[in-house]
Parts: C-alpha cells; sequence; structure tokens
C-alpha cells in the first residue's frame, strides 16, 4: 500500500521506483490518498484510494482544511467539498475533468438549488453520472458532503 500524504502527487509510480500492495489476486496497486486529518487512523478511512487506473474519493464534509468555521451557505459548502475533491484528485493523479461519478449528500431537499449550481460550476462540461440524497449528516452544521469516482488518464 503506497500512502500519499499533502503535497504529495501520484504519478510515474513505476518510473519512481515506487511499488504498491497487490490487490486481491488482481494487478492493481493500491495507493492511499491522506490529507491528514486527525480522524482518518481513528475512523479508519482515506480521503481516496486509488485502484489501478480508478480513483475513489470518500464522502467529503465542508471542514475547512484552516480549521475557520463551516461556510454557512449550502453553495459555499458545495464548492469546499468540491475544492478538497479536487485536491486529493490532482494528488491522485486525476482531475475533476476526470470525474465519472458523483454522489451528493444533502440535509434538506431546499439546499439542491445551491449545491447543483455549485456541482454545475465545477462539472458543467464534465457531466458525470450523478445522485443527490436527502439525509442527516454527522455534524448539523453541514449541509451537504459529496463523494467522487474518477479515472486517471
Amino acid at each position: 500500500v503506497l500512502h500519499c500524504g499533502p503535497g504529495a502527487m501520484i504519478g510515474g509510480l513505476a518510473a519512481a521506483g515506487l511499488h504498491g500492495l497487490r490487490n486481491w489476486e488482481r494487478d492493481d496497486v493500491l495507493v492511499i490518498v491522506s490529507n491528514d486529518a486527525s480522524f482518518e487512523p481513528v475512523a479508519g478511512f482515506s480521503r481516496a484510494v486509488v485502484v489501478g487506473a480508478t480513483v475513489h474519493v470518500a464522502g467529503t464534509a465542508p471542514i475547512p482544511p484552516d480549521g475557520a468555521p463551516t461556510p454557512e451557505s449550502a453553495y459555499e459548502q458545495a464548492r469546499l467539498c468540491l475544492s478538497i475533491i479536487a485536491e486529493a484528485l490532482g494528488r491522485a493523479g486525476s482531475s475533476v475533468q476526470d470525474v465519472v461519478r458523483t454522489r451528493m449528500f444533502i440535509t434538506d431537499a431546499a439546499h439542491w438549488d445551491d449545491v447543483s449550481r455549485a456541482h454545475g460550476d465545477v462539472f458543467r462540461d464534465v457531466r458525470p453520472a450523478a445522485t443527490c440524497v436527502v439525509t442527516s449528516l454527522l455534524d448539523p452544521s453541514w449541509k451537504v458532503e459529496i463523494e467522487a469516482e474518477a479515472v486517471i488518464g
């Protein structure tokens, strides 16, 4: 398993002499992308996992990396989630242009207009398959959480 922390990028693994754990019986390399959040090891998850040429980005909440308060509006929260996702994709050797699927979790259907507008700002020309689910989230101040899947290439 390769671990990729903040500031690092995955790319040219073989050229760099890096090797990961072979995943199951397949020839895919498993790469863990971390943002070093204190709760990652506690909860046992990673910001993103790369298997072969696919990047799976975990549910991304609107938690500012600098410790600032969560933005108030659903639009700004969604933009923050998408920014965190874009950064993780970049470290994994991918980008928002390579996203093939997103899942948006919102706490109230009334937030859909703002969240879809933020999603469209980023993915208008990409047009990934997308799902939106109304549900509760872990922090009552969060209005949205987003996850994404992308390809490398």
